[in-house]
């Protein structure tokens, strides 16, 4: 299957699908809208993830929620099925913290976002503000008059905040105006899949603060070239044998296009088929560019081309069946089995 072609995968015979997935060694895939929404697994998502590891596929989750630490994520991927630890989770909070402990920061970051983002500051002994509801106390004008901006503060950091407000912006941006600041954005999404209502992903946020600041930020999330340097650099992946599975073609796909990797939707979140054919007939070549690979209705569809090597065993009770799989060929030395 060619580059950029946005082929269905499920049109392809059962050997073209086999050759496929024989054709990556590592997977990095999006959380929200591809194997879960909220608190709940999407259909066999758990299954074809816990698959790709039994396999010997390196495997990370790529998030740019920032609301939770990888600790967290690894938490709720345990409880929804996914036989995930911490070395398997990057996401933007860590990559924001991580940024900011590299460049050697000893200063105060002002935070508008969560203790998801607080956390990761805590773990590498970084400061940080911001935290929590800020309203107009009085008047505006009060509001202004009263606000005292701390000296210490070298960086802000902006992340999804259901606090945002008018004041915060107002001191975001009143820190950067000072150009020595670091001004952090954890990613760009607009908004999250929702069926029937819009919610306003971190970009919303992320936008506001860059008008009012005429700033703009470094970005750690997808699809920015810093998490690609990140990858490459830290997981030693080899891009033409990594896959990027997605749900958003703007950030999942991008991300994918941008780092050379292969790269797969899936029409569980916010785009879909009717999407690529926009895409592809399209004459800007910006556009043409969020084109995937290839496309499933749902990422539980491979589970049929996803054979365990050599064999499963099965251990416990039908109600509560779990699978030992091997990660290579049954040989005489170098037996490996996970245990779920």
């Amino acid at each position: 299957m060619s580059k950029y072609s946005g082929t269905n995968l499920a049109s392809r015979s059962p050997a073209e699908i086999k050759q496929w997935i024989d054709s990556f060694d590592t997977v990095l895939t999006d959380c929200d809208g591809v194997i879960w929404v909220d608190n709940n697994p999407l259909p066999g998502a758990p299954d074809v993830i816990n698959r790709f590891i039994a396999n010997g596929k390196k495997l990370f989750f790529v998030t740019n929620n920032s609301t939770k630490t990888r600790p967290e994520f690894v938490e709720k991927a345990v409880k929804l099925g996914f036989n995930v630890t911490i070395d398997n989770i990057i996401s933007t909070a860590y990559l924001a913290a991580q940024y900011l402990k590299n460049v050697g920061f000893s200063k105060t970051v002002y935070v508008i976002g969560s203790t998801g983002i607080t956390k990761e500051l805590d773990a590498v002994g970084i400061r940080h503000i911001g935290i929590g509801p800020d309203t107009l106390q009085g008047t505006l004008a009060d509001t202004v008059t009263n606000f005292v901006p701390d000296p210490d503060v070298g960086a802000v950091i902006v992340g999804f905040d259901e606090h945002f407000s008018f004041v915060k912006m107002m001191k975001a941006a009143s820190y950067l105006n000072n150009p020595d600041v670091i001004f952090i954005g954890t990613n760009t999404d607009e908004r999250f899949p929702m069926p029937d209502r819009v919610i306003p992903g971190t970009g919303s946020i992320v936008k506001a603060v860059v008008t009012c600041a005429e700033r703009d930020p470094i970005v750690m999330g997808k699809p920015n070239p810093h998490i690609c340097d990140i990858i490459r650099k830290e997981y030693n992946v080899d891009p033409a044998r990594t896959l990027m599975i997605g749900d958003r073609c703007n950030t999942d796909i991008l991300l994918g296009k941008n780092c050379d990797f292969q790269t797969l939707l899936v029409e569980t979140g916010i785009h879909n088929a009717a999407d690529i054919e926009k895409y592809a007939t399209s004459d800007d070549p910006a556009v043409k560019a969020l084109v995937p690979d290839v496309y499933l209705a749902k990422l539980g569809d491979l589970l049929p081309y996803l054979f365990v090597t050599p064999f499963a065993v099965l251990e416990g009770s039908a109600a509560s069946e779990r699978f030992l799989f091997l990660r290579k060929p049954l040989s005489l030395t170098g037996l490996v089995v996970l245990l779920w």
